[in-house]
C-alpha cells in the first residue's frame, strides 16, 4: 500500500465556494494537493476539477468518500488506472543571448513547442505536454538561463473505451 500519485477528474456546481470547500476537505485530514486546475466546461452550471494528489490505497479511498459527501459534487473519478489523457502547459522565460538563440530555436523545433514573445535579451517559450516533457525542455534550457517559469496544473479527460461489434 505504497503512496502514489493519483489524478481526479471531479465534476462540480459551477458555483462560489465550491474549490474553498474541496481545498478545505484536504487541509482539515492533512492531505497535501500536488495540483489543481479549475474551469467551466461546455455547460455553463458545471466545473471540471482537476487534482493530483499522492496517498496509499486507503487515503484514497476516504478522500474519494469525503468527496462524495460534499453537496456541489457532481462526479469524482479516479483516472490513475483509467487509460487517461493529461497535460500540463508552461510558459518559460529563458536568457536569448545571441550565441544561443539558434540553439534554443532548435530545442522549441523539437519539443514542438512555440515561441510567444521576444525581447532583447529572452525568448518565451509556450510549451503543453507531460510533466517528463515539461522537465526534459526545462533541463535543457537551464545552461541558458531560465529568467522565470509559470505553469499550469495538470488537466486530464478519460479516453473513450473501444466497444465490440454485436453483430
Amino acid at each position: 500500500m505504497k503512496d502514489q500519485k493519483h489524478i481526479f477528474s471531479i465534476l462540480v456546481d459551477n458555483e462560489p465556494g465550491v474549490l474553498s470547500r474541496i481545498a478545505g476537505l484536504f487541509s482539515g485530514r492533512g492531505y497535501n494537493i500536488d495540483s489543481l486546475s479549475v474551469a467551466q466546461t461546455v455547460e455553463s452550471n458545471a466545473s471540471r476539477i482537476t487534482m493530483e494528489t499522492r496517498g496509499d490505497d486507503h487515503i484514497i479511498e476516504q478522500i474519494i468518500k469525503q468527496l462524495h459527501k460534499l453537496i456541489n459534487v457532481i462526479t469524482v473519478i479516479d483516472l490513475t488506472d483509467k487509460h487517461h489523457i493529461k497535460r500540463e502547459l508552461a510558459l518559460i522565460k529563458v536568457h536569448a543571448k545571441p550565441e544561443h538563440r539558434a540553439e534554443i530555436l532548435r530545442i522549441v523545433d523539437i519539443f514542438r513547442c512555440r515561441v510567444v514573445d521576444v525581447g532583447h535579451e529572452h525568448y518565451t517559450i509556450e510549451l503543453s505536454g507531460d510533466e517528463e516533457k515539461l522537465r526534459a525542455i526545462m533541463n535543457l534550457l537551464k545552461p541558458m538561463g531560465i529568467i522565470e517559469m509559470a505553469r499550469t496544473g495538470a488537466i486530464a479527460l478519460a479516453r473513450e473505451t473501444a466497444t465490440k461489434n454485436s453483430n
